[in-house]
């Protein structure tokens, strides 16, 4: 009786929404111009096959899921799907290869390339409901988890066994694993831990085609041919769903210290990078400028020394005796002493310790409200120096009148370029002023063999550049493995691929 009456009413809330839509064509929602009219039996049909599944209409509900970070697109998605069991998600799958509509795989959202935007008449596919622990391994220290939860939510069911899931970011509070798995997401600690790609044992995917994929149930060794869980990692949703995510732990590091350092000029940041490295066991090695500094102390956080100095480095490193601290404070001032460091503060208790750190991991919170054009890149570490410098002149020559706002992991080369639109400036012409200079951010990446995108996929917003990254050859390979797991072309269309 329950199920009959959650059939009724969500096919009661369809209709209505759909009267709604008919009559409100060209809100840039879900109007007729975004071929919802056209996928009404079909939604129909799809509350009929799974009774149970949540399927939301609303237009506040459309524009919260249909979207990410990046707010370019106007958000247009057919519904939004909350399926709370694999079996779900493969019906919804099935649904739509049958009725050939486009799905839109949807985690937290934080993404800043478009790889989750839904604003061609999409149905969302949002893993929010499937966000539980499943089970904890003691012997194999793994924790297997559903898509939708929180990398926090994460942290904390690893600390409860005494072990950590290394991989951390900013945005920890709000993205899912899932969305970190699709993108293979790296953050502040890949120094020492690597990317997310190191600590993923295994995945139960949804292919393309609805078909359930079990990817190394947790194996360390198992060379039986292609390993398919490394494939789906950083696939942005382009060849399957993950469902399940087996994650590996590993011990909590030992005490640290965090230091934040105040930098002359910008020769600077890697000869300090060598020489702490060199001497310290790094766990993170973060820079930002000035301009990012005014940003965030604008928004609330606390100036931590006197001066104004453009580079600003917090690193944290392991502290596990009077030692260790000795030898730090004596690599501070060897760089001092050689004119790499203006000043700098070391923290002296927790409390101090995340005064620092937000300083810079609350950078793009502070930017949001400007709405930044954002540049996502890397290069090997050997090549950053070179690359500063052709890009700090590339940048000062092609944004004279703009705030452009630099920081990122300069310990794996990934660095963040935010460029703020001035208010005397359209969107339009913003875009595409930001636009031209990313074609020749592009061209200088090609040259020194980086990438248009470290850790935020290609999406909408990087799919031109993406031969400045990937040969024709491996793009052609590429498409063929899209088809092979997706053959009717329904995850995701239009991202990564122009």
């Amino acid at each position: 009786m329950a199920a009959r009456y959650l059939e009724v009413q969500t096919l009661c809330q369809i209709f209505v929404a759909m009267q709604h839509w008919t009559q409100t064509p060209g809100t840039g929602r879900l109007g007729a111009s975004s071929g919802a009219v056209m996928n009404q039996p079909a939604l129909a049909d799809l509350a009929s096959r799974l009774p149970a599944l949540r399927l939301l209409t609303e237009p506040g509900d459309l524009e919260h899921y249909g979207r990410d970070w990046t707010r370019r697109w106007i958000p247009a998605p057919l519904a939004i799907a909350l399926p709370a069991s694999i079996e779900e998600v493969q019906g919804i799958m099935r649904w739509a290869n049958q009725r050939q509509v486009a799905i839109v795989p949807s985690g937290g959202r934080t993404g800043l390339s478009g790889g989750a935007v839904a604003a061609q008449g999409e149905l969302v596919l949002s893993l929010a409901r499937m966000n539980r622990v499943l089970g904890f391994d003691a012997v194999d220290r793994t924790l297997t988890v559903q898509p939708g939860i929180a990398l926090e939510a994460v942290h904390a069911a690893a600390r409860e066994h005494g072990l950590i899931y290394p991989v951390d970011f900013a945005a920890r509070g709000s993205c899912s694993i899932g969305g970190n798995i699709a993108t293979n997401a790296g953050g502040i600690r890949v120094i020492r831990y690597g990317n997310t790609r190191e600590w993923i044992a295994g995945l139960k995917v949804v292919a393309g085609n609805g078909e359930l994929l079990d990817l190394n149930r947790a194996l360390i060794k198992n060379s039986s041919g292609y390993d398919l869980r490394q494939l789906m990692i950083g696939s942005e949703g382009t060849l399957g769903i993950v469902v399940e995510a087996t994650l590996r732990l590993t011990d909590p590091p030992p005490a640290s210290q965090v230091m934040l350092l105040a930098l002359p000029d910008m020769d600077a940041l890697m000869q300090v990078f060598a020489l702490f490295r060199a001497r310290l066991s790094l766990q993170a090695f973060e820079f930002f400028t000035d301009v990012a500094l005014k940003h965030v102390l604008d928004a609330g956080a606390q100036r931590a020394m006197e001066g104004d100095y453009p580079y600003y480095v917090v690193t944290e490193f392991d502290a596990v005796d009077e030692r260790a601290q000795e030898v730090a404070l004596a690599v501070f001032e060897q760089a001092m002493e050689q004119g790499l460091i203006a000043d700098g503060v070391m923290a002296q208790s927790d409390a101090q310790a995340a005064a620092l750190w937000r300083l810079r991991e609350g950078i793009t919170e502070s930017l949001a409200a400007h709405k930044p054009y954002k540049n996502d890149i890397s290069v090997r570490i050997g090549a950053v120096p070179g690359f500063l410098q052709e890009i700090q002149a590339l940048l000062a020559r092609e944004y004279p009148q703009m705030d452009v706002v630099w920081f990122g992991h300069i310990g794996d080369g990934n660095l963040h370029i935010n460029v703020l639109k001035p208010g005397s400036l359209s969107d339009a012409n913003f875009i595409a002023q930001c636009e031209h200079v990313t074609q020749l951010l592009a061209q200088t990446l090609q040259r020194h063999g980086g990438s248009i995108s470290a850790e935020h996929g290609i999406g909408l917003v990087k799919r031109a550049y993406l031969q400045s990254t990937r040969s024709l050859a491996e793009i052609e390979l590429m498409r063929g493995v899209k088809a092979v797991f997706d053959p009717n072309g329904i995850l995701n269309p239009g991202k990564l691929f122009a």
